[in-house]
C-alpha cells in the first residue's frame, strides 16, 4: 500500500493530512469517521505511531463534500482516536490544500463531524477560522488533587470538551512539560468523574509576551501537550470570557502557547441568553514534508508500534 501525505504544522503542532482517496461510506462526516473506526483503523495507527508518526502528530483525511458547494470534507485523529475539530488541523488542512494549488485566497467551507466550519484564506496565507458554535458548560468546578491543592475549573465546549484552569498563582508553568502532563493528567481524571465528555485540559497563567492576554498548556488524548495555543481550546476559552464579560464581540484576544506561538481570536454572539459564542481563530500554516508513505505486509510494524 502506498499512501501520500502532506506533512505541516501550525504554531508548532504537527498535521499529516491524507491527500490520497480513502473510501468511506456515509451521507454525514459523522457517518463516514463510524466507517473510518471500523474499517480503516489501521491506517490511523499505521500513520501516527512509530515508526512513520509520532504520538504528538494529529492525522487529517480529505474527503470529498458532501454537500458540492463545499470545499471538502475532513476527519481528524491522532495516537488514541478520532477528534470532533481540531482548530490547528483545520488550518493545517487549509495550508496543504493551497499548496497544492486547490485553494485559492477566499472564503471556503470545510465539513466536520460536529458541523461545518467556514475558512478565509488571506492573500498573505494566514487563515482565519470560524468555529462550530461555543459555550461554557460549568463555572469554578472544584478540584481537589492528590497534595490537597484545590483548584477551580471552568468546563466548556469549543469543538472538543475542556476543563480549564487558572494556574497563574503558581510558578507550575515553569516546572516543566512533565509535571505539567502529570498535573493535567490529574485534573482530567478528577474532572471526568462528573463530565465524563471532557477528554481536554487547559492550564492558563500570565504571557511571556507583553503582546499577548494569556498563555496556555493544554492536554490532548492520548497524554501528548499542545504545541500550539490550542483552536479548539481558545474557542473554549472566549466562551468562559465571553459568559463572564471580560471579552466583548471582536475584541481582540491574543492566545499565546507553551512554546512561544500565538493565534489571534475575537467572537461573534449566537445566542447572547445562551452565552453561545462563534469564535474565529487565526493563524498560518507551513507545510513540511510531501511524503509517499509504503506500508509493506512483511514489516512486522506496517501498522504501526502498539502503545502501551
Amino acid at each position: 500500500m502506498q499512501i501520500r501525505v502532506i506533512d505541516s504544522h501550525t504554531g508548532g503542532e504537527p498535521t499529516r493530512t491524507i491527500v490520497s482517496e480513502v473510501p468511506l461510506l456515509g451521507t454525514s462526516v459523522a457517518q463516514r469517521l463510524s466507517d473510518m473506526r471500523m474499517r480503516h483503523d489501521e491506517l490511523r495507527k499505521a500513520l501516527i505511531h512509530e515508526p512513520r508518526g509520532s504520538e504528538v502528530m494529529v492525522g487529517a483525511i480529505l474527503l470529498p463534500p458532501i454537500d458540492p458547494q463545499n470545499t471538502a470534507g475532513v476527519i481528524f485523529f491522532n495516537n488514541v482516536g478520532y477528534l470532533g475539530m481540531c482548530g490547528h488541523g483545520t488550518i493545517g488542512v487549509v495550508e496543504t490544500l493551497r499548496w497544492m494549488g486547490r485553494l485559492q485566497p477566499g472564503l471556503h467551507v470545510l465539513e466536520t463531524c460536529v458541523g461545518n466550519v467556514q475558512i478565509l484564506l488571506h492573500q498573505d496565507r494566514r487563515v482565519t477560522l470560524d468555529n462550530v458554535p461555543s459555550y461554557r458548560i460549568a463555572k469554578d468546578h472544584r478540584i481537589t488533587l492528590s497534595n490537597r491543592d484545590t483548584l477551580l475549573a471552568d468546563i466548556a465546549y469549543g469543538g472538543n470538551h475542556f476543563a480549564l484552569v487558572d494556574i497563574s498563582h503558581s510558578d507550575w508553568m515553569n516546572r516543566g512539560t512533565n509535571f505539567l502532563i502529570q498535573l493535567s493528567t490529574e485534573i482530567l481524571q478528577q474532572i471526568q468523574i462528573n463530565y465524563p465528555d471532557v477528554d481536554h485540559v487547559e492550564l492558563f497563567d500570565k504571557p511571556k509576551s507583553q503582546n499577548c492576554d494569556s498563555r496556555s498548556f493544554v492536554l490532548c488524548p492520548g497524554g501528548q501537550y499542545d504545541r500550539s495555543p490550542c483552536g479548539t481550546g481558545t474557542s473554549a476559552k472566549l466562551a468562559c470570557l465571553a459568559a463572564d464579560d471580560k471579552l466583548s464581540p471582536g475584541e481582540l484576544w491574543r492566545q499565546e502557547s507553551y512554546i512561544g506561538s500565538v493565534f489571534e481570536a475575537s467572537y461573534q454572539w449566537v445566542d447572547p441568553l445562551a452565552k453561545s459564542i462563534r469564535p474565529s481563530i487565526t493563524s498560518r500554516a507551513f507545510v513540511n514534508g510531501d511524503l509517499q508513505m509504503i506500508v509493506d505486509p512483511e514489516d512486522p510494524f506496517c501498522w504501526g508500534i502498539p502503545t502501551s
